[in-house]
């Protein structure tokens, strides 16, 4: 190392250098308090307003913080001397080459525009996109994060969602329980619908119209199958399905009805 030349830049410069990292570092911290209190009052004034709703607010939380951040970096760059004009060619080029390596991304940012202006789904709904069902917990500029139903959070890539099937549960109020119940050979099935009807009906959050579809299936070797379908809302989908089941074995139990076996095959003589 040639110390000679370090002491001279030490002698020189060092403490307007100096001066310049500790403007930088005063800069950095005023700056991003700045920043946050700019995000904090803009999130504020949207929910005042009342007409933008946790989706769209999110997502315009995240372009104002991104901008800030950038409008801050650039001044601390100004303040080492290295012109903003200079910098926006050199990020001009740098954005060019990471555009091509990266170019998924603005597919990705494309594909989150659009779902804002689109608004298949919003935050809170229930929905199956990019082959993940779960609650959607937030929209963001590249992806959209999932809860699933087994409490984990799971990021999508927008344009992987908006390219692909999207299935809102949430948007219609109510939602078929798909359930199925099979009785033995030697059970009037006619007899066991009748019994099942009030007792589905009765069951907590089941919707009154439409009315349960409880008919005949299919037939079996063991004997009939019946599907037993309630509706409800969404929110009450898991606590109906389970009680459908324990409802129709707590009828058939009182019924007496028999287990349904296979029957034998006939030996032969």
């Amino acid at each position: 190392m040639n110390t000679e030349a370090i002491w001279q830049f030490i002698s020189t410069q060092g403490l307007d250098f100096g001066l310049k990292v500790l403007a930088a570092l005063a800069a950095w911290i005023l700056g991003r308090w700045i920043i946050s209190l700019a995000v904090r009052l803009f999130t504020r004034a949207l929910e005042a307003g009342k007409r933008v709703d946790s989706t769209l607010s999110n997502y315009l939380r995240s372009i104002l913080t991104v901008l800030l951040n950038i409008v801050l970096v650039l001044a601390i760059l100004d303040i080492f001397g290295i012109k903003t004009t200079s910098f926006a060619a050199l990020l001009a080029g740098a954005g060019l080459a990471i555009g091509t390596a990266w170019g998924g991304l603005l597919t990705h940012f494309a594909a989150g525009v659009f779902m804002q202006v689109l608004r298949p789904f919003k935050v809170g709904d229930f929905v199956q996109v990019g082959g993940v069902t779960g609650t959607v917990s937030e929209i963001g500029l590249f992806g959209t994060t999932v809860i699933t139903p087994d409490n984990v959070q799971t990021i999508i890539g927008n344009n992987k969602i908006f390219s692909d099937t999207i299935q809102n549960y949430s948007t219609l109020p109510h939602r078929r329980v798909d359930c199925v119940a099979k009785v033995a050979n030697t059970v009037d099935p006619l007899d066991a619908i009748a019994r099942l009807r009030p007792v589905i009906a009765a069951i907590p959050n089941v919707v009154a119209k439409p009315a349960p579809d409880i008919e005949i299936l299919s037939f079996t070797p063991e004997g009939p199958l019946l599907c037993v379908r309630p509706y409800c809302h969404t929110d009450h989908y898991w606590q109906v399905y389970f009680d459908t089941h324990k409802a129709v074995v707590a009828t058939f139990g009182a019924a007496g009805y028999p287990v349904p076996e296979t029957p034998l095959a006939p030996r032969n003589r």
